[in-house]
């Protein structure tokens, strides 16, 4: 028995070469052959994606992908070696699992969880997941992969995101019929502190604290990553200055 959230497939290490035009990394094998991985992460992953960095790659015997290989994590040493979490599509599924098993403090009182919901005026934005219970209101998260740091300190964005200052606004709309989360998912086990990115995105940080003080809950999420699989470390102390 573990208590991985996630367990990866069987993975190949090697050694990143080059990331270019955001979807694809030049990466040698340990085997010493070399291939070009899809890199399924659409932000600058600042600080994270060095040349000459310590890679792990999963393989895909699907006949339809023109990159049978895919880059998932890729070792820095910001605190020490660690491995950060690069694939965006796995956070929302390690959530679900979270959320399904209800390993998060302050989510425990559902009994149902639905995912990419419509919601708003217009109907036209899709909530990552909304949770529903009888004696609750219902709940809104929205799920954030952040992997930037300074220190010790886990920051969101580490771009200027118009999306991301959308879905702080279209949060805030729900209140006070519903209870709104923004849930960052820390994709590294190396920061037990988190703050907003306002260094990259002065708008969203105002936001940020707008939100939090209209009464948006924000659960910083820390995860350890391994070759391995995918752990729940538990909460990260937010820091405002």
């Amino acid at each position: 028995m573990t208590d991985f959230l996630y367990q990866y497939p069987p993975l190949y290490p090697g050694i990143l070469l080059k990331r270019y035009k955001r979807f694809f990394a030049d990466i040698e094998l340990a085997t010493g052959e070399f291939i070009t991985a899809h890199c399924p992460n659409t932000g600058p992953m600042t600080g994270v994606c060095a040349p000459g960095s310590a890679v792990y790659v999963s393989h895909s015997d699907s006949p339809t992908r023109k990159l049978p290989y895919t880059l998932e994590m890729i070792e820095v040493h910001d605190n020490g070696p660690t491995w950060v979490g690069v694939n965006t599509s796995l956070p929302n599924r390690v959530i679900n699992l979270a959320l399904t098993q209800k390993v998060i403090p302050k989510l425990d009182d559902y009994t149902t969880v639905r995912y990419e919901v419509p919601y708003g005026t217009d109907r036209k934005s899709r909530i990552d997941f909304l949770l529903t219970g009888e004696s609750v209101k219902p709940t809104y998260i929205e799920v954030k992969n952040t992997t930037w740091v300074q220190g010790d300190l886990a920051l969101f964005p580490d771009t200027v995101t118009t999306r991301g200052q959308k879905h702080l606004r279209e949060l805030m709309a729900l209140l006070p019929d519903a209870t709104a989360v923004m849930l960052y998912f820390i994709n590294r086990g190396d920061c037990p502190y988190f703050a907003p990115g306002e260094r990259a995105d002065a708008v969203y940080g105002q936001l940020f604290r707008a939100a939090i003080a209209a009464g948006v809950n924000v659960l910083p999420c820390r995860f350890e990553i391994s070759p391995l699989g995918i752990r729940y470390l538990g909460l990260a102390s937010l820091k405002l200055e």
